[in-house]
């Protein structure tokens, strides 16, 4: 059997080579070093309002501002200076801080006031840990009122005109309200610029409020800015910037360990190998972009949409290509079929579309997004993405059995050991990823309003290691080796090829049957081993034959 050696037609500028992985990788780090060292410190974590209008909820009109897990300040830090709004020194503090908000209402609410009469209007700014929600409206008067009506103002426990707030009489600061109001005829109020100290740990909202009907169609513009102890990241995603850093560098660590490999044994790769190496260097570009990101994010308080984008798209591109890997992988290309043949078009389509809604599920998630509270629009596209990915498994699997079944049949048992290992590893990964969806509806079903935000980190950090794990037993069971023919294709004719007692995955698994009792084959020459090819491959007359 002869192979082509494929050394000559590579070139240094070839992103597939060992020496353009070589040189992506070294690109790679400098990306990363020189980001590091030039992330500016902005001033902070944004919840922008531009001219964003009041909803109706009971009794009274509300906009949410806001929802993030903050951490409580560290002790003996210096506190903000109220007086100015300067929130220095940054270090171990955590707060709230309102900046040129502005309420603006109707010029004919403005013109129906007294123009002598100081308040003429009031609206309200709550801030609210999320177990405290309860302590909001009238549910203790057994109404569904938020706002006070003469009514219950009888007793004495709210005044006409305000939200209904329940204080704790042990602590009279929370919820914290803080009021706005207009004057005479004015068109315009202006929050002063406040500055609220987190000193619980918790899920924090924020809530703008009014109960005046008069002010129907009131807008208001400004921003808040939150920020943590130790950033502006809020506390849900805090934990994933860490968690990328370190899965970035075990993608950098896994490509090294595979560009020895393939480096070793360069004269002898395949074209798969090829596809696993830009797999690695995908994940690698994924991790780092995300660290980026959050970082970005933890520096200024806002997240660019050029950052994002490329961190989104990378994501995208990644999940994408690595499921196509694990799709042709199953089907056997380039160990008993030398292409897709006739369902080529259907796999590029399947990969195409999961493509499309993996890219706008992230965007939706991800672009503009600063709260840790979740939006339910993100649901409309979980489904068709759910959707997808069972149609991969059911067709991976699909496949594994046929690639099987071949197998045996042709008495292929070094091969068939290689495959059937690989197909109890993905069982294995079906099952954890089953038990874990179940854990994830569960968790999100029990904390609608993210009150365990702090552990939320751990449902996207599951899938993005379980990937991981699943590239390492590919680039582990079809490693470049000195003896490429354990799993590449070669033609057979009338009799079966004689198996070679090699070790698949480093291990001492040799081929069934004596090998002494092997008589005497036909001497056969192959002009050339068929490269498999993940993408653009044409219809194989020879193989549509034989299939």
């Amino acid at each position: 059997m002869r192979y082509r050696d494929r050394s000559s037609s590579s070139s240094i500028f070839d992103p597939f080579s060992s020496n353009g992985y070589c040189i992506a990788s070294t690109t790679l780090l400098l990306f990363f070093l020189s980001c590091f060292f030039t992330t500016q410190q902005v001033s902070a974590s944004i919840h922008e309002y531009p001219n964003e209008s009041f909803i109706r909820r009971s009794n009274s009109y509300f906009l949410h501002g806001g929802s993030e897990g903050l951490y409580a300040s560290k002790p003996e830090v210096a506190r903000v200076d109220t007086d100015t709004g300067e929130d220095r020194p940054l270090n171990g503090k955590s707060f709230i801080r309102f900046e040129s908000v502005t309420f603006q209402r109707s010029k004919e609410s403005a013109q129906n006031k007294n123009e002598m009469q100081q308040k003429t209007g009031l609206v309200e700014a709550i801030i609210v840990e999320v177990k405290d929600r309860e302590k909001i409206g009238g549910s203790y008067l057994n109404s569904d009122a938020i706002c006070c009506t003469p009514e219950l103002a009888k007793d004495g426990s709210c005044k006409v005109g305000e939200v209904i707030i329940h204080h704790d009489p042990d602590n009279l600061n929370e919820p914290k309200r803080i009021q706005t109001f207009f004057e005479g005829q004015s068109e315009e109020a202006k929050m002063p610029t406040e500055v609220i100290e987190i000193n619980k740990t918790g899920m924090y909202y924020l809530y703008f409020m009014f109960c005046d009907p008069e002010l129907k169609g009131l807008i208001i513009s400004g921003r808040t800015v939150w920020r943590n102890p130790e950033g502006y990241l809020p506390g849900k995603m805090a934990p994933l910037m860490t968690f990328s850093g370190v899965m970035s560098f075990a993608y950098l660590v896994l490509g090294l360990f595979w560009f020895l490999r393939f480096v070793r044994y360069w004269k002898d790769v395949i074209q798969l190998h090829y596809h696993i190496t830009a797999v690695i260097g995908l994940g690698m570009c994924e991790m780092a972009l995300w660290y980026f990101e959050y970082a970005n994010f933890n520096s200024t308080g806002g997240r660019p949409m050029g950052i994002t984008l490329w961190a989104v798209t990378f994501s995208a591109v990644k999940k994408t290509v690595s499921r196509l890997l694990l799709l042709v992988v199953s089907m056997g290309y380039g160990v008993v079929r030398p292409t897709l043949g006739g369902i080529t078009a259907k796999v590029v389509l399947l990969g195409l579309t999961y493509f499309v809604f993996s890219e706008a599920l992230g965007l939706v998630e991800h672009l503009g997004n600063i709260n840790d509270f979740s939006g339910k629009a993100r649901l409309f596209l979980v489904l068709p993405v759910s959707l997808l990915d069972a149609c991969f498994i059911v067709w991976i699997f699909s496949s594994l059995s046929q690639t099987l079944e071949k197998l045996q049949i042709k008495k292929s048992m070094a091969k068939f050991a290689l495959y059937r290992k690989f197909t109890n590893s993905l069982a294995v990964s079906v099952l954890l990823s089953i038990a874990w969806i179940g854990y994830e509806l569960y968790f999100n079903a029990a904390d609608p309003l993210s009150e365990l935000w702090r552990r939320a980190w751990l449902i996207p950090a599951f899938w993005i290691l379980l990937a991981y794990i699943l590239l390492m037993v590919i680039c582990v069971l079809w490693a470049p080796s000195h003896n490429p023919t354990r799993y590449a294709y070669s033609e057979e004719t009338g009799e079966d090829l004689e198996e070679e007692g090699v070790s698949l995955t480093s291990s001492e698994v040799m081929v069934a049957g004596d090998l002494a009792t092997i008589v005497e084959r036909k001497e056969r020459k192959v002009s050339s081993a068929v490269e498999p090819h993940v993408f653009g491959l044409g219809e194989d007359p020879e193989e549509d034959k034989r299939e």
